[in-house]
């Protein structure tokens, strides 16, 4: 087994709490049935991109029968997927399947009084890429084995202890005794796990249930001939068998860590850094100590070699290893740091400053911790695919992998953008929790060896960033980029700007949207949004539309909450605005005009363009002697509005007001809404559709107004993004 032992359910790190992730629980995943969203099955986590599990649990979370043998193409499932920070939801779909089928070779599936069946596995391949331990052992089942199964949900006290009972290769019979849990329903799929072996022996398939009531369904009384606690599962050497046979088969080799270029390198530095054994087992020692790990006790030592693997293999023992080194030989732990760079496996943090910074974030209160996110993406700026509105701790893999600024100088190292990131959350805790915080990031900077003067700067980067955020007076705002398909069908993409400029939300791209579920998807990013909004202010909504679009009824569209207690409509409860960037970029001879009337927002006298004649010629004309006109209102037949509205949009004019909704020349929406100041615009026209909800008969209106703030940046609007970089 080697120096360095897994230990299953051994604690790394110096926290109680902590938890290890090399716990063969959390290789169970939950599968999720897709119309209730309950665990449907379990699974086994093989690799970072691959699950395995029963076919007929595939089956039941489609909702189909449980020995269909129909590959389920096309389908999408939710997986739930367990680790020592909590569980996360990814989609997967079935790349490999293999069918229920009669254990006597015979055609067609397994009747419904069979009690066994070949067959009946299925691999997932996740959408991204999950953070997953080392692969898994795997040894074949045999008889008198002790086993331990978990319930598909993953919860730590749902483990059933079954032993062996008999097997052929192709089904394992398992018997659990009378205390503890039984494997049960929801089992199926998960992984068996051998304590003694340290390995996966194979999957559960199915359990022996008591007979029931013909009449009642109803389970019979017991009896002492009933068989209790009876359960059966895939031999591993079949689940290979059969995996090997469509072409599975690279899925069950873990990669070797000798292809780990960064390993050879390692091994020569160890050598030389610790050529005794007895200080090279010292520093093993505490690294597995740090990691969670077993070893020996009989004073023996790693090989360079093999301490070299654990390395490129374990993904914070590098960290743990430059932690216990750091006093002794810190050129030693410069080299052994930039070394690491060249393998994809080590992170940042020790197992010891994980476990510290995740307490510290545990113990902010509520609403610092929903900023976090922000003072990330602050911190970060150029950083693509930060997740949106994940929390501080859930981005820490992401934040551990970048490899830092570029503001250092020649010959020092880069300070990581994890530890930017920290201290740009430091400024926004009370002083203790900004103490501590920054005491932490000072710990990780001295053991990789980062000048102070560095982190320093870094710090002065986050206060000037606090005192721009407490100066901000402009409301944060969303912007919605829509493309209309069909008649209830669009394109959605969404950004934030909290001050600092567009920020992707996540959508998805690849799908369209009804109206109804871009006004979810909307309300959504407006509740997170609004958390991190100066005190009293409420986040503008700004719809991002094509010329043809622009009288879209994106104001009145609703969305109602789970219980149907309350509607969202989106233009009553937030101010919405539309902006065309497409005529200002179609007629750019115009954009210093665009400008120039922005500046005089507030001094020039509002143009009222109004009359039943007037055309778009005339209109032109006004505006080329109206040059410093900054606002519009628009009163016209619905014959010409929407020409006239282009015009004025496409020769710069900021904020143009009008009524999509009557016919006729006159609009009371218009005329009560347009003699507010201009920067109270906005929330004017979000006040009256306000009273169209409860005082429809006294506003008949429907209130459109376009807003472009030349001082505000657009995102780019094509349909798939340059990937930024850092």
């Amino acid at each position: 087994m080697g120096w360095f032992r897994a230990i299953p359910g051994a604690t790394p790190g110096t926290g109680p709490d902590a938890t290890d992730p090399a716990d063969p629980r959390f290789r169970v995943a939950s599968v999720l049935d897709a119309r209730d969203g309950k665990t449907a099955g379990a699974g086994l986590v093989l690799a970072p991109h691959h699950l395995l599990t029963c076919a007929h649990v595939v089956n039941d979370a489609l909702g189909k029968e449980l020995f269909d043998g129909g590959r389920p193409d096309g389908a999408t499932l939710r997986v739930q997927v367990h680790g020592p920070s909590g569980a996360q939801v990814h989609e997967a779909r079935p790349v490999h399947w293999i069918p229920p089928r009669r254990l006597d070779g015979s055609d067609g599936a397994p009747g419904r009084g069979e009690l066994e069946w070949a067959g009946d596995l299925a691999v997932l391949r996740f959408t991204t890429e999950l953070s997953a331990p080392a692969p898994p052992e795997f040894r074949p089942m045999r008889m008198g084995q002790s086993v331990r199964a978990w319930h598909g949900s993953a919860l730590t006290g749902s483990y059933a202890d079954v032993r062996v009972k008999s097997c052929d290769g192709r089904i394992g019979y398992m018997d659990g005794t009378l205390s503890g849990m039984a494997i049960g329903p929801a089992y199926s799929g998960g992984p068996l796990w051998s304590d003694a072996d340290a390995a996966v022996v194979g999957l559960v398939a199915a359990c022996v249930l008591p007979p029931v009531d013909p009449a009642s369904g109803c389970a019979l009384p017991y009896d002492s001939r009933h068989i209790t606690r009876r359960s059966w599962g895939i031999p591993w050497q079949r689940v290979e068998e059969e995996l090997r046979a469509v072409g599975a088969g690279a899925l069950l080799a873990p990669p070797a860590a000798d292809h780990d270029p960064a390993q050879a390198v390692l091994a020569d530095l160890l050598a030389n850094v610790l050529p005794a054994p007895m200080f090279r087992a010292d520093y093993a020692r505490a690294v597995a100590e740090r990691c969670g790990l077993g070893h020996p006790t009989d004073g023996s030592a790693p090989s360079p070699e093999e301490f070299a693997r654990l390395l490129v293999t374990e993904e914070r023992a590098l960290a743990a290893l430059t932690e216990a080194l750091r006093s002794r030989d810190p050129g030693a732990v410069s080299a052994l740091i930039a070394a690491a760079k060249h393998s994809a496996v080590p992170r940042l943090l020790s197992p010891r400053e994980h476990d510290r910074l995740i307490a510290l974030l545990a113990d902010l209160p509520g609403e610092i911790a929903d900023q976090l996110p922000e003072a990330v993406r602050a911190a970060l700026p150029l950083v693509a695919e930060l997740p949106y509105d994940a929390p501080f701790t859930e981005l820490l893999d992401r934040l551990e992998q970048l490899s830092g600024d570029s503001r250092s100088g020649p010959g020092e190292l880069r300070v990581p953008g994890l530890l930017r990131a920290v201290e740009y959350a430091a400024v926004l805790c009370p002083a203790p929790e900004r103490a501590r915080l920054r005491l932490w990031a000072d710990g990780v900077a001295a053991r990789l060896g980062i000048p102070a003067s560095s982190l320093r700067e870094r710090r002065a980067d986050a206060d000037e960033w606090m005192l721009g955020r407490r100066r901000r007076t402009r409301p944060p705002r969303l912007l919605v980029h829509l493309v209309k398909t069909g008649a209830d069908a669009f394109r959605l993409r969404i950004w934030s700007d909290d001050g600092t400029g567009p920020h992707r939300a996540p959508t998805e791209t690849d799908r369209q949207y009804t109206a109804a579920e871009t006004a979810e998807a909307v309300l959504r990013v407006l509740e997170r949004l609004c958390r991190s909004a100066p005190e009293g202010t409420r986040p503008v909504v700004e719809a991002l539309l094509d010329r043809d679009s622009l009288e879209l009824p994106v104001d009145e569209w609703e969305f109602a909450d789970q219980d149907g207690l309350i509607p969202g409509v989106l233009g009553a409860e937030y101010a919405l605005v539309v902006h065309c960037p497409e005529l200002l970029r179609r007629n750019e001879r115009f954009l210093s005009d665009w400008r120039h009337r922005w500046e005089h927002l507030e001094s020039s006298c509002p143009l009222h363009i109004t009359g039943s004649s007037t055309g778009v010629r005339e209109v032109y004309g006004k505006l080329l002697d109206r040059r410093d006109a900054a606002r519009v209102s628009v009163e016209v037949s619905a014959r010409v509005r929407v020409e006239i509205i282009q015009v004025c949009l496409a020769m710069g004019v900021p904020v143009v007001l009008w009524d999509r909704g009557p016919a006729h020349d006159t609009s009371h929406a218009v005329r009560q809404v347009s003699g507010s100041p201009a920067r109270a615009l906005p929330e004017q026209v979000r006040s009256y559709r306000a009273k169209t909800l409860h005082q429809p008969a006294a506003h008949p209106g429907r209130p459109v107004l376009a807003w472009a703030d030349p001082d505000r940046a657009l995102p780019e609007l094509q349909l798939s993004e340059p990937t930024e970089l850092l």
